[in-house]
């Protein structure tokens, strides 16, 4: 006998990271569709992970984390963004980014509530939000140069918004916030004083050129936001699915209360490594150099290909537009070039609600040079 079971998320199927990867196995191909490096991780920070595991540090950590990760973290954002926060009623360690914004999301999101999304946008908002009772209100970025409305934004807001969900740097489309983009949003929280926001900051230490515009640097942004951080995407360790939100007192508190229930601690042990690594010092004042060498050398690579290269101005991915060879769908495409030409990437048409499709594969090339050369020969033969 079959159980019927009524689905919270019927028109959700596997995650489009899973479907490209489990393609990318099964054809051997080189896969710069998931976003995880493939080179290794600082050897100093295995050496704290190793230190860890020697002094025992292998059971339950506090709920809201380590006192000692939340007070490096406390200090790196003082450091960097010339704000204070308190370790103790600020910061909540989680199990990565996503769930970080799932926790905020449940904290105050209420059946009925309206959270405004911008696409392309990562997979995972629309599900939390649903899955909370909210409504997602999806407006597109304007294409080709991925930047928002705003005066669209405003035009959008109704008296049951509840939350606006950023990005920056984002993922997909590689673009960062200017000041004028943070002066925009002020004055739009300034009109609606009950509307929160959630800022996805985990790409905060990828970006090239103009330099990385917090929420936390706007004493009024913060005191009205979730902002979420990755370790997983800032030391190369997505393995380890630790991250942390930021958020003030009353925030926080909130997503405690359901934190708790959810997962209760995140592993101790990576913690404890964390707090050692990042205690050693400015651990991620070379990430954007690194990145930065590996985006000039996939897109100097790629320049006899016939794919047209998109501006990248931050994360670990890049975009690509293939018009020029094919007017098949970018679902069809993406498996196609995984198949018939040992490369895997994303579609980004996934990334929208209503499906818009401009040609544009995303690739990842937070990967060693021998792997991105190798990528670059494959697609460059098309």
């Amino acid at each position: 006998m079959r159980v019927a079971i009524q689905s919270k998320l019927e028109s959700s199927g596997t995650s489009i990271f899973a479907v490209m990867s489990g393609l990318a196995n099964e054809y051997s191909a080189i896969n710069l569709s998931q976003g995880f490096p493939d080179f290794s991780i600082d050897p100093l920070l295995q050496q704290c992970v190793v230190q860890a595991m020697e002094e025992g540090q292998v059971q339950y950590s506090p709920m809201p984390g380590r006192l000692d990760l939340r007070e490096a973290i406390s200090e790196k954002i003082q450091t960097l963004y010339n704000t204070v926060v308190d370790a103790q009623t600020e910061i909540t360690i989680t199990a990565g980014g996503t769930q970080a914004i799932y926790c905020a999301l449940t904290a105050i999101v209420n059946a009925g509530d309206e959270v405004i999304i911008f696409d392309p946008a990562y997979d995972c908002y629309d599900p939390a939000v649903r899955l909370n009772g909210g409504i997602p209100v999806h407006l597109n970025l304007k294409y080709p140069d991925y930047r928002i409305d705003w005066d669209e934004l405003s035009n959008r807001i109704t008296p049951r918004t509840k939350l606006i969900m950023f990005n920056n740097p984002h993922n997909p489309t590689g673009t960062v916030w200017s000041t004028e983009d943070l002066a925009r949003l002020q004055k739009i929280v300034t009109l609606h004083p009950d509307i929160l926001l959630l800022s996805d900051e985990v790409y905060e230490h990828i970006h090239f050129g103009e330099r990385h515009h917090s929420f936390l640097e706007n004493p009024l942004l913060m005191s009205r936001s979730f902002v979420v951080f990755s370790f997983g995407k800032t030391f190369h360790v997505t393995g380890w699915k630790v991250g942390y939100c930021v958020a003030p007192p009353e925030l926080t508190s909130e997503l405690r209360r359901n934190f708790q229930f959810n997962t209760f601690c995140v592993n101790n042990t990576m913690q404890c490594a964390l707090a050692k690594y990042m205690r050693s010092g400015d651990t991620w004042t070379g990430i954007p150099a690194l990145y930065s060498e590996k985006l000039d050398l996939f897109q100097n690579l790629m320049t006899g290909s016939r794919f047209r290269k998109l501006p990248c101005k931050g994360t670990y991915f890049c975009l690509y537009d293939y018009s020029a060879i094919s007017d098949a769908r970018d679902t069809d495409f993406a498996k196609i070039l995984t198949r018939e030409f040992g490369v895997a990437s994303i579609p980004l048409s996934v990334f929208y609600q209503d499906g818009s499709d401009h040609k544009i594969l995303r690739f990842c090339f937070a990967k060693k040079t021998e792997t991105l050369k190798n990528a670059a020969a494959l697609l460059c033969k098309i």
